[in-house]
């Protein structure tokens, strides 16, 4: 098993952030995603990788201060947890979750809490295997999106949504409506060039919502504050690949599809 780093402010600017570290064309976006983390660690965030240039890492930190609608007041909330390619198989994801799983009870925690796909959704954790864990589901939205807990207390506070993400929709109700955040090293430039300029061709409006700060990201219609597509104010995916040209119409013809069964 491989050993891990901790991010910090004294090593920040010089370890890599695992995402995005061989796709130069989002080394702007690569940065603010550098520069939203140096301000979470002040609020209790955590950022362990493995010591690899490798996309094996976590992101954890205090619940009331995570960027998401979710009400989990005294848990941990993890957002980005990732292991991949060679890496997986050999007990890394074990690992780097139990690290979040101590420093919870160290903190006197009640547990860890995170959103997920119901079914698998990218740019999201594994349901499956965190069910695994432990896991268990405390609340699932219609449009696909649950909350998993893990307690350590069963008599603690459950978690939940917030109430506007209940409906799965947004205000604008016309063309692609995107909300996005600097939670990820890929969503400012496939939001402001891939998608501007795949919309453009189609002639279909576009509205970009950025989450700049912690009270929007908790009050947002999605609970995927990375990235979240709605069209005629309907979620449609958490999919950032749906910004490029070639992947586009395929992805909303299937949602589009499913509408009409």
């Amino acid at each position: 098993m491989a050993d891990f780093i901790l991010l910090s402010k004294e090593n920040i600017d010089k370890e890599h952030i695992c995402c995005a570290i061989s796709d130069k064309k989002c080394k702007e976006s690569y940065e603010l995603k550098k520069s939203w983390l140096k301000k979470e660690l002040d609020n209790g965030y955590v950022f362990r990788r493995i010591d690899a240039r490798a996309k094996v890492f976590i992101e954890y930190g205090p619940a009331e201060k995570a960027w998401l609608p979710i009400d989990a007041p005294n848990y941990i909330n993890i957002n980005c947890f990732w292991v991949s390619g060679r890496y997986k198989g050999h007990g890394n994801a074990r690992k780097l979750l139990q690290y979040a799983i101590d420093d919870a009870k160290a903190q006197g925690k009640l547990g860890l809490v995170t959103v997920v796909g119901t079914k698998k959704f990218h740019f999201m954790s594994d349901t499956k295997w965190l069910l695994r864990q432990g896991f268990e589901v405390f609340e699932k939205l219609s449009y696909g999106f649950s909350l998993l807990v893990l307690k350590f207390d069963k008599s603690g506070t459950n978690p939940t949504f917030k109430q506007s993400v209940q409906s799965g929709m947004c205000p604008l109700d016309d063309g692609i409506t995107v909300y996005y955040t600097n939670r990820c090293p890929f969503s400012e430039y496939h939001v402001s060039t891939s998608l501007v300029e795949t919309t453009k061709r189609r002639k279909i409006p576009l509205h970009i919502r950025k989450l700049e700060t912690l009270s929007e990201a908790q009050e947002a219609p999605t609970p995927a504050t990375i990235f979240s597509l709605f069209y005629n104010g309907q979620f449609v995916t958490t999919d950032i690949s749906i910004c490029m040209d070639r992947r586009f119409d395929m992805l909303m013809d299937k949602f589009i599809a499913a509408k009409k069964k």
